[in-house]
């Protein structure tokens, strides 16, 4: 079977761990390749996600690299071996793939937390405030590609309906941001109470007056995977969506979400302040 050209972020993220389990356990790919009877292109295939794996092949490559996590081996499989068609396939080739990407890490993510300082975050975003801001930033899309960006945005508030926890905070800025204009703005507002309704929703708001608070940080989305090693998170770059896994960076990002969090106020406090900014649209 041929390499995939563009392996997803979820098949990247495999690879990519089985690539550090592979360093840490001081092993060359060559010699991996010559043990698992295959090739070292093979391997390398394997690393980087062009190439799927069997569980047979994955369990034994995690015993011959002394895992000795039981969750982390049966999380590798559940990626191996998932050959889900998610609803996101139905927009490849109308939106770029690392919109694609972020569905599906989301649907797959245990759980999912949310920093934002200027925009609301994606997943509770109203349809109208999906198309004011596409038309702000992508003034030029064709109506049928900006059509299909705001369908997909609002079909990705299916999270919200699963069991998973869905953690949001978000900086007073954005709720005072009138994309659209006010009666828009006020509906997105609303919205926000509505899904601060679901008990698998937590959603607070870092204040103006906040304290300690030093700016804008680096507004992220955290995905859980089934062993924090497993996490990633999906940031915003200059050429669109970044996705980060390595260790390092994943506790930087852990440790700015703990300091976002001690400067938000409580929840019930947050959708008070909503509330308040809602009424004076």
């Amino acid at each position: 079977m041929p390499p995939r050209r563009n392996p997803t972020a979820r098949q990247v993220r495999l690879g990519a761990e089985l690539r550090r389990l592979r360093e840490s356990a001081a092993l060359v790919s060559r010699d991996v390749a010559a043990w698992l009877g295959t090739n070292q292109a093979q391997i390398s295939n394997i690393e980087s996600g062009k190439h799927g794996i069997s569980e047979e092949r994955l369990r034994k490559l995690t015993a011959h690299y002394d895992v000795n996590d039981p969750q982390l081996v049966a999380g590798l499989v559940g990626m191996a071996n998932d050959r889900i068609w998610g609803w996101w396939e139905e927009y490849r080739g109308a939106l770029p793939p690392k919109a694609l990407d972020i569905a599906e890490l989301e649907h797959h993510a245990s759980y999912v937390r949310v920093f934002e300082v200027v925009h609301i975050p994606g997943v509770l975003q109203t349809e109208d405030h999906v198309r004011a801001a596409s038309l702000f930033v992508n003034p030029d899309l064709s109506e049928a590609k900006r059509e299909a960006h705001v369908s997909f945005r609002v079909r990705r508030q299916g999270v919200l309906t699963s069991a998973k926890p869905y953690d949001v905070i978000i900086h007073e800025s954005a709720l005072r941001m009138h994309v659209g204009g006010p009666k828009v703005a006020r509906a997105q507002l609303e919205h926000l109470l509505h899904a601060a309704d679901r008990e698998t929703v937590t959603l607070r708001v870092i204040p103006f007056a906040a304290d300690g608070f030093a700016g804008a940080g680096f507004p992220m989305q955290y995905l859980g995977g089934v062993v924090p090693r497993l996490d990633t998170v999906q940031a915003d770059g200059p050429q669109g969506p970044v996705f980060i896994d390595a260790p390092p960076q994943l506790d930087r990002c852990r440790s700015r979400l703990e300091r976002a969090a001690g400067a938000a106020l409580a929840q019930d406090a947050s959708l008070d302040l909503i509330r308040c900014i809602a009424q004076e649209l």
